[in-house]
């Protein structure tokens, strides 16, 4: 009789990363997982399509061949109930991981994520703890269709109980993935799949900042451009060409979208005096409105300028031909920072 072996964890150790490497994004995240799910085995992973195939961006490739599908868990169409079952996972002792295999796809599961994951733990006066972390790849750039190419932060960085973050490079990924793991908390983990294929060097010694940090990307003198996840890169690249024009322009990475490490942008707008704010998601109750209230408000008499956002329009995704004018590129970051340098 054949015995069936998808159920246990390979026999060999697992390998986990063990020296800097330069990887893609979306390897970071599976290296990150690995490394957590050997540290401890109460982390199990859930998700549609994440076993075999390793998910539809293959960010769990292997992972269901190293760790046995009862710690990998293929399950059907419904994020209510994975979502629903991560929860009493987790009052039972586990360290579940979600994925949502795209960002629209997580509204079925809006009730269980805001009205019972993010409030149990203070319903029950901090008895239980809810250490429950959903990735979403989410943001646009990839030519899809409605409901693939979304960018739902928002939602979720409005409701206490949660916290939100969204890495931009190969290293955060990896470690700000551990850490969520680690989190007593839910964590919202929004993945930019835009930038899933971007290398960058991942070091396995020590994590390059705590997960609600924000930090430098960029020093510059003229502007501050502020942004998260796969809009990081596009002000980079902003900060390059104004560069090359005699503009500087210093960029921040948030990496956390709730709470926000506000220290190193307030700094960093007392120093430059401007702040362009850039996002994929709409503009109107966003992140990049909380942002522009919080500097002005405790920055005002530092601003030689309004502080001025950059964003996705207030209307439904487009479909995939209009995307270009609908995502906010270099060149729209360029127009702004025109605007407030000669405001």
């Amino acid at each position: 009789m054949s015995t069936d072996t998808t159920n246990t964890a390979a026999e060999s150790p697992v390998q986990t990363l063990s020296e800097r490497s330069t990887l893609p994004i979306a390897r970071a995240i599976n290296e990150g997982l690995r490394a957590a799910m050997a540290a401890d085995e109460s982390v199990i992973l859930m998700g549609e399509d994440i076993g075999p195939l390793g998910g539809v961006f293959r960010v769990t490739d292997k992972l269901q061949a190293d760790f046995g599908s009862a710690r990998v868990l293929d399950t059907p169409l419904a994020e209510a109930g994975i979502v629903g079952s991560a929860i009493g996972l987790a009052m039972r002792g586990y360290r579940p991981v979600v994925e949502i295999q795209f960002d629209g796809f997580i509204f079925p599961a809006f009730n269980q994520i805001v009205t019972q994951l993010a409030k149990l733990t203070n319903r029950h006066d901090g008895a239980i703890s809810m250490p429950v972390v959903i990735r979403v790849p989410y943001g646009g750039h990839i030519g899809a269709v409605e409901h693939h190419q979304e960018s739902p932060e928002a939602y979720f960085a409005h409701t206490p109980g949660l916290r939100v973050v969204a890495p931009s490079t190969a290293n955060d990924a990896y470690w700000m993935i551990q850490q969520a793991i680690q989190s007593p908390d839910p964590v919202l983990f929004f993945e930019p799949k835009a930038k899933y294929w971007q290398k960058g060097e991942v070091d396995p010694a020590a994590p390059a900042a705590a997960l609600h940090q924000s930090r430098v990307a960029r020093a510059g003198t003229d502007c501050t451009l502020v942004g998260h996840g796969a809009m990081v890169t596009t002000l980079l690249q902003a900060a390059e060409i104004a560069d090359a024009e005699g503009t500087s322009l210093e960029v921040i990475d948030l990496r956390s979208i709730s709470p926000i490490d506000y220290a190193p942008l307030v700094a960093s707008v007392r120093k430059t005096g401007r702040l362009v704010v850039a996002q994929e998601a709409q503009g109107g109750a966003s992140v990049g409105s909380e942002i522009a209230a919080h500097v002005s408000e405790h920055a005002f008499t530092a601003l030689q300028a309004p502080v001025l956002r950059v964003s996705g329009y207030d209307v439904p995704f487009p479909p995939a031909h209009l995307e270009g004018l609908y995502l906010p590129d270099a060149d729209r970051v360029l127009e702004a920072v025109d605007r407030a340098m000669h405001y």
